[in-house]
């Protein structure tokens, strides 16, 4: 078995993956560091194929080509998993830049298993000019993946983002794979498009896995400018909502009652509070901000209500079938 497979999945990226595979190419390892890269990908329709097996072909003992059909990160994700030969796996984007030191910062703790996973440090590829209303700090994780916790590495008791993070391979046996309800490129319009990757470091904080943060393993994600726009962060946060409130199901009962009806008691709670926050606010930053937490409670509200509607159709007919029938 290898020491480190990098998992990248990618979707209609072929213009832009070439950049990416190069750098990784480069990647700088100790000699007694076996490593691989496994491309998967995820029922793209341009030439991503011929692009990743060219690399196959210059690369043979670096870089392996899977595709996956069914649409949908997390699938995509989980069949890097199940198909990677290392017993660390290191995950990135199709379209970061990366120095060739960048690999062996972030996995080289996680070999003699006191780290169950890393996380580095992800910036922006590029500058770029700002509205007035735009936080680096609110906005930044969701415009290109933000997550900077200083220079100093240690443990951290956040989720590392998915285009920077790696876990031992045991972790995915252990606490299981990728959810597959959630998660962007979904051919199903009711999945949300979030969450799939911090749910995986959250589930391992919950419980009691240790993560640390690699200051010095970075990646430098291209900023779409398109994107800087108030309706593109509403819609993301409150789908970040819905899928947050996925996150959230299958816990404990409070006192006897479904933790679903008591989310929804705060939300009804929350809403015209956040909504006269918003209303009031008049610093730009701090109006916005605020406004997207009312879209990311909504969002919470609205998937708790659909996923409620629809556990309750599921059941009724095995309630129906346990009712008493005449014999005739």
């Amino acid at each position: 078995m290898l020491s480190v497979t990098v998992i990248l999945c990618t979707y209609n990226r072929c213009q832009v993956l070439p950049a990416t595979l190069e750098r990784l190419a480069a990647s700088q390892l100790p000699s007694s560091v076996t490593w691989e890269v496994l491309v998967v990908d995820n029922n793209s329709t341009d030439q991503t194929r011929d692009v990743v097996e060219g690399f196959c072909q210059r690369y043979p003992e670096i870089f392996r080509y899977v595709f996956e059909p069914r649409s949908g990160k997390s699938y995509a994700l989980n069949t890097g998993v199940m198909r990677a030969r290392g017993n660390v796996l290191a995950f990135v984007d199709d379209d970061v830049a990366m120095e060739p030191p960048w690999l062996h910062h972030l996995t080289a703790l996680l070999h003699d298993g006191e780290w169950a996973g890393s996380g580095g440090r992800i910036l922006p590829a590029q500058t770029f000019a700002a509205p007035a209303w735009f936080s680096i700090e609110g906005q930044g994780p969701l415009l290109f993946g933000l997550f900077d916790s200083g220079d100093q590495p240690g443990e951290i008791r956040h989720a590392p983002h998915g285009g920077n993070m790696a876990f031992r391979r045991e972790m995915f046996e252990k606490y299981g794979l990728f959810r597959t309800d959630f998660g962007p490129g979904a051919a199903d319009p009711e999945i949300p498009r979030h969450n799939e990757d911090t749910e995986f470091g959250r589930r391992l904080l919950e419980a009691g896995e240790r993560l640390r943060y690699e200051p010095q393993a970075v990646v430098y994600h291209p900023v779409i400018l398109e994107r800087i726009c108030q309706t593109f962060f509403l819609e993301w946060w409150f789908d970040v909502g819905r899928a947050t409130a996925r996150e959230l199901t299958n816990r404990p009962d409070v006192w006897g009652i479904q933790r679903e009806y008591l989310r929804i008691l705060k939300a009804l709670i929350l809403l015209p509070i956040q909504s006269a926050q918003w209303v009031f606010s008049f610093h730009p930053q701090k109006r916005f901000r605020r406004k997207s937490r009312l879209w990311e409670t909504a969002g919470r509200m609205i998937e708790t209500c659909r996923l409620l509607a629809s556990a309750s159709k599921k059941k009724r007919p095995a309630e129906q079938e346990t009712e008493p029938r005449l014999l005739l």
